[in-house]
């Protein structure tokens, strides 16, 4: 196994207990998949992420459906969507799903999250989307997400949890982080007279135009 490819595993298995450690995810609920060249590497199925090792991560080809899965043990039974969202979106280096507590209550409401913040602007739009339903870990749900996903690094999945992109393993995890925070907020503001004042279309618009910037002169993980 290549150096860099071992680093990336060791990430992977850091970003999970990240995850967990933080209130993102509970259990062995989420999980984690990441670009290497040809090959995705996915957290492995309803392994605890304490006792996760580099060696257990599963791999596959994205470029061969028949390709058979390397590794001990079986991937995560979420693969679909991830190895979907990877072959769709050649800019994302990395996938996060979980189940954090504000995101997950808004997906069980099927509540989108309108521009409430100007962090929506994070996530490439006027709102963060909702995936329509279909149960966990079917080629369905990954249609579903991928149409959630059009135009945007993060979806919530009705009934089920979110997801995130990034263009590193570092900025997705860090945009799943921030999902999270602008899902309490919104929450939040939901309980209060009136509810939320919205931003409006040029407002955003700005806060867009921040963000395409925001990364500049920052090299993602592995770069220079």
């Amino acid at each position: 196994m290549k150096k860099a490819e071992r680093a990336l595993r060791r990430e992977i298995v850091a970003a999970c207990r990240e995850m967990n450690a933080s209130g993102l995810n509970q259990g062995t609920s989420g999980n984690i998949s990441a670009r290497f060249g040809a090959r995705m590497l996915i957290t492995p199925s309803a392994v605890r992420y304490d006792a996760m090792k580099p060696e257990m991560i599963a791999a596959r080809r994205l470029d061969d459906d028949g390709a058979p899965w390397e590794g001990p043990m079986k991937p995560s039974t979420e693969w679909r969507f991830h190895e979907a969202l990877l072959r769709e979106r050649a800019e994302t280096a990395a996938v996060v799903h979980a189940h954090p507590p504000y995101c997950t209550a808004l997906a069980i409401a099927r509540r989108a999250i309108p521009a409430c913040h100007y962090m929506v602007a994070a996530f490439g739009g006027a709102d963060v989307r909702v995936a329509g339903y279909a149960r966990y870990g079917t080629a369905e749900l990954a249609a579903l997400a991928l149409v959630a996903m059009a135009g945007r690094s993060a979806c919530l999945l009705a009934n089920h949890g979110m997801i995130t992109l990034g263009e590193s393993l570092e900025r997705a995890m860090w945009r799943a982080v921030e999902l999270e925070a602008l899902a309490r907020q919104y929450a939040l503001s939901l309980d209060l007279g009136g509810g939320p004042v919205l931003l409006s279309e040029a407002e955003i618009a700005e806060a867009l135009a921040g963000f395409a910037t925001y990364f500049k002169g920052q090299a993602a993980d592995g770069e220079a």
